[in-house]
């Protein structure tokens, strides 16, 4: 067994999306071999309302796939297909945009005015960019958590782990989706396919992870360097990118601590990216956004 060693740590950014909803996004928009095959993370945690009410009203996707994970508060959707809904606290939406849909999502907060979630996208390769667009929304109590003896509590929305199996299926880079909380004090270990990149977003709590023999400094307000051990609780919103291996070990602190650990099959294919859509090449993209201003984008089935 061979611990992945960790590649870069990466602080997540403030940014402005949608109508003016203020977030934190930890990676997206830049070089994509390393996350392939995964495009961007927004983390939309915000205690106030002025700050992402105005949500993220009606765009289009093409040749992806959103994961939209809420943790507090709710997320109102609605698209271009009829279809409508709302996520709550724990649930998920796994969306296939493929050959095209203009969808809205409207987040609200919780009695608090709390909101947070996260949102992932992930690539399609060139043979599904244009198959049929789909939903998988999942319920809370659909995704399977699975308790260690040790007190590790790791949820699975997609992928296998520990001999489960998470309710998203039929993904084409075959991600694995968890969210993992590790109690105070505990060292954990957790395998991870030497065939995948692999990325720890850190989001409550504090600790490390082990670079070999080596703690690697985190910490969550700022840009981290090798040398140190510890997560500040302030903030919580380190990425955590992993090089290869088969496996990832981390030491939780006082406090414990939270994270996503995603990992997927690297697609290997060019990238060609303007906004929410991503193709293959410029002709695409080209098309696609002709298609936009001619009214042709929604492909009937």
């Amino acid at each position: 067994m061979s611990i992945r060693p960790v590649k870069q740590i990466i602080q997540a950014q403030p940014t402005i999306e949608g109508a003016g909803v203020r977030l934190r996004r930890a990676f997206g928009f830049g070089k994509t071999g390393d996350f392939d095959p995964f495009l961007l993370l927004d983390d939309f945690r915000n205690e106030h309302p002025e700050d992402y009410l105005a949500g993220f009203p009606w765009h289009p996707h093409r040749g992806i796939e959103t994961i939209t994970y809420v943790l507090a508060g709710n997320v109102s959707h609605g698209d271009s297909l009829g279809n409508r809904g709302t996520l709550g606290a724990g649930d998920v939406q796994w969306m296939t945009a493929g050959s095209g849909i203009l969808h809205q999502e409207m987040p609200r907060g919780d009695e608090r005015g709390r909101m947070h979630g996260f949102q992932l996208w992930a690539n399609l390769p060139s043979s599904l960019k244009m198959t049929a667009p789909r939903y998988q929304d999942v319920s809370s109590r659909d995704i399977p958590e699975v308790i260690d003896d040790d007190g590790t509590s790791v949820r699975i929305v997609c992928g296998d782990f520990w001999g489960k199996r998470g309710p998203v299926k039929g993904i084409a880079a075959d991600p694995r989706y968890l969210d993992v909380w590790v109690p105070p004090g505990r060292r954990k270990t957790l395998p991870v396919e030497t065939s995948r990149n692999a990325f720890a977003y850190v989001f409550e709590g504090t600790g490390s992870f082990r670079d070999a023999s080596e703690p690697v400094a985190v910490r969550t307000d700022r840009v981290g360097s090798i040398g140190g051990a510890v997560l500040d609780e302030t903030g919580n919103r380190s990425l955590v990118l992993f090089d290869t291996g088969d496996e990832v070990t981390v030491q939780a602190g006082d406090a414990g601590i939270r994270f996503l650990l995603v990992s997927g099959r690297p697609l290997k294919e060019p990238v060609a990216w303007q906004g929410p859509i991503v193709m293959n090449n410029e002709d695409e993209l080209r098309q696609a956004y002709a298609e936009l201003r001619d009214g042709t984008f929604i492909k009937k089935p």
